[in-house]
């Protein structure tokens, strides 16, 4: 015999599968949208239609203050062109996964019979929701280590190959030939903008712009007063810069191996905590024999 709590599960689950189907059937023609992105970058990609009509339903309009700061995250990662359309992508995944999984929470009442069941599939609808939301952020720290982790040797090549007589324009250019990553791809960019008729000064500021690096934008303003001022004036600085980044990234190094250190300190405390117990019960123990 049903209770009442079963009925009233049972026709709110029959009723948001019911409208996920619709949803599903009305925003399947727009599943071609999704065609050109990376499975792996994207995964369940196929079904983000159903997050994209829920947003087209609601006349969403993508410009409130989140929106805006989203918006800056996607420049720095896909480029000022592709905005609107990775936008759009971004609200479809998380739309997507969280409705999904939140209809599916209370179908799981059904088949488990548990109000935990669904309490816990809720909290993961909420997860997945905040999950995709700060994607985009996790994805611009993960750029920047990589920018950092090359950083000093691009820096440290300039410097040697201005120090040789060799103009600044050459020197960028052998430097971006000179390894794999992202900070290598940016400099490229900036190769391709000054064979497009785009000044030094002007790719130089843009190659700052799309790293967000502090530490790298620094680098940007001390190239174009460099660029401003002659080429031995660049030399100096670029030398001087080199030293200070190969100071810091010495630093980071240890901070990271005393953040490392840290974190065995608590699994060391904990193995030490249980040889104390092993040690210490059978004393009590066999004294009060």
């Amino acid at each position: 015999m049903l209770s009442a709590k079963d009925v009233v599960m049972l026709i709110i689950a029959g009723a948001l599968l019911v409208l996920w189907l619709i949803i599903y059937a009305r925003g399947y023609k727009k599943a071609n949208f999704f065609d050109s992105l990376s499975e792996k970058e994207f995964p369940l990609k196929e079904i983000y239609f159903i997050g994209m009509e829920i947003m087209d339903t609601m006349k969403y309009t993508y410009k409130n203050k989140r929106d805006r700061k989203l918006r800056r995250e996607l420049e720095v990662l896909y480029g000022p062109k592709y905005v609107d359309y990775y936008m759009r992508v971004s609200y479809a995944q998380k739309v997507t996964f969280a409705f999904t999984i939140f209809v599916f929470a209370f179908i799981m009442y059904g088949l488990a019979d548990d109000i935990l069941i669904t309490v816990v599939f809720v909290v993961f609808a909420a997860v997945a929701y905040y999950y995709f939301d700060t994607l985009a952020q996790t994805k611009i720290q993960k750029r920047s280590e990589e920018l950092l982790s090359d950083f000093s040797e691009v820096i440290s090549k300039l410097a040697l190959l201005s120090n040789a007589g060799m103009i600044f324009r050459e020197a960028w250019i052998d430097t971006s030939k000179a390894g794999e990553g992202v900070i290598y791809d940016e400099m490229r960019r900036s190769v391709d903008e000054m064979n497009n008729g785009v000044s030094e000064v002007d790719a130089i500021f843009n190659f700052g712009s799309r790293c967000m690096v502090p530490e790298i934008k620094k680098f940007a303003s001390t190239v174009i007063q460099g660029l401003v001022k002659g080429n031995s004036e660049l030399t100096a600085m670029l030398q001087t810069q080199s030293q200070e980044v190969w100071e810091a990234k010495r630093q980071q190094i240890r901070r990271q191996g005393e953040k490392a250190a840290s974190k065995l300190m608590l699994p060391m405390m904990m193995m030490f905590g249980g040889i104390l117990i092993m040690v210490i019960v059978p004393i009590f123990t066999n004294m009060g024999m």
